[in-house]
């Protein structure tokens, strides 16, 4: 089991239950937008926000996002030693440091400044700024050069008797990103940030990151998950969702529905999303059908709790195959989330 670590108000490892990370995408300095991204992020149920400190101004910005919401803050910094350091004075709850590009003499003042204020540093690693010298030995970021690179700044990190430490070391090759992190799992205990980076846009980074993510959940491996993607922050977060209750690490609703053809009489794919986003943080596992006709609907959906299909304006509700109301479509959800509530 791995150590735990407190960041702000949230304990990661140790057992505890997986959190959802994501970071913000606009420029830190933009108040309004960010602080925007950082509230959406909290209505879709994340756990730990990151945003990036690319120069003094950032920096001196976290105290007001900390004032602004619950999530933990977490300071993205890679290059000036001094951005991080004036990050933790601003109350940051974590740091994340990019070993590849920051020296380790001015790492050691990090790492006292840390120490002072108490908060933990995440060591990422990326497969694209390994250590010049790392990089030049294996020819490529393979899964030995990134966990050469965790194993010697874990080293370093102890050799300046500082263990409150978080590790990640990613890939955009998702092969590669399990088996480095089978690595560092089999010889470090402390918490890990689990990922593939850069995953890419829509179906290919969740496609990417459903499978490097639940392949290392499915053997104990990992205690803190970003899923990224060239998309809104919120929707890493529902795509970490759906991981974690795909491998039962989270409880909540599964949604099947059919994948529509000619016989579809109402909108499958918009009654599902809209559905998704109202249960978003609902807890209770009940396994909802939607179904695009009443010919085969109830039927094909017998195992799920409840259903709807909908034909000419009405919809058709029905529980483990059984109709048991008939409503408009326009009041269909409505209906249905009342019986999950209610009945089920």
């Amino acid at each position: 089991m791995t150590k735990k670590v407190k960041i702000g108000n949230v304990v990661i490892g140790g057992g505890e239950r997986i959190k959802i990370q994501s970071m913000t995408k606009s420029l830190t300095q933009d108040k309004e937008e960010t602080l925007k991204q950082i509230k959406n992020l909290e209505r879709a149920g994340c756990d730990i926000c990151r945003i990036a400190i690319p120069d003094e101004e950032s920096a001196r910005l976290i105290k007001y996002y900390k004032e602004r919401t619950t999530l933990p803050i977490v300071a993205d910094i890679h290059f000036d030693y001094r951005l991080a350091i004036l990050s933790i004075k601003e109350g940051a709850d974590k740091i994340r440091i990019n070993p590849g590009n920051i020296s380790k003499d001015k790492i050691k003042e990090i790492i006292k400044c840390a120490k002072d204020y108490g908060i933990p540093i995440r060591i990422g690693v990326n497969a694209g700024s390994l250590e010049k010298d790392i990089l030049e030995k294996y020819g490529r970021p393979t899964p030995d050069a990134l966990f050469e690179s965790i194993k010697r700044n874990v080293e370093f990190f102890l050799e300046n008797d500082f263990d409150n430490l978080v590790l990640s070391a990613k890939s955009s090759n998702v092969l590669d990103t399990i088996k480095v992190y089978r690595l560092i799992h089999k010889h470090f205990d402390f918490p890990l940030h689990i990922g593939v980076t850069e995953a890419g846009p829509s179906y290919i980074g969740v496609t990417k990151s459903a499978i490097g993510i639940s392949s290392l959940l499915m053997e104990g491996i990992g205690d803190t998950i970003r899923v990224s993607l060239s998309a809104p922050p919120e929707e890493e977060v529902y795509v970490a969702k759906e991981i974690l209750k795909a491998v039962s690490l989270l409880k909540g609703p599964e949604i099947i529905s059919c994948p529509m053809c000619g016989r579809a009489e109402f909108d499958v794919e918009r009654v599902a999303k809209e559905l998704m986003e109202r249960l978003i943080n609902f807890e209770k596992p009940v396994k909802i059908a939607i179904m695009g006709c009443v010919v085969n609907g109830p039927g094909e959906a017998k195992e799920a709790d409840v259903g709807v299909t909908g034909s000419r304006g009405v919809g058709v509700i029905f529980k483990h195959g059984k109709i048991i109301k008939r409503v408009r479509e326009k009041e269909l959800l409505d209906e249905l989330i009342k019986i999950i509530c209610e009945e089920l």
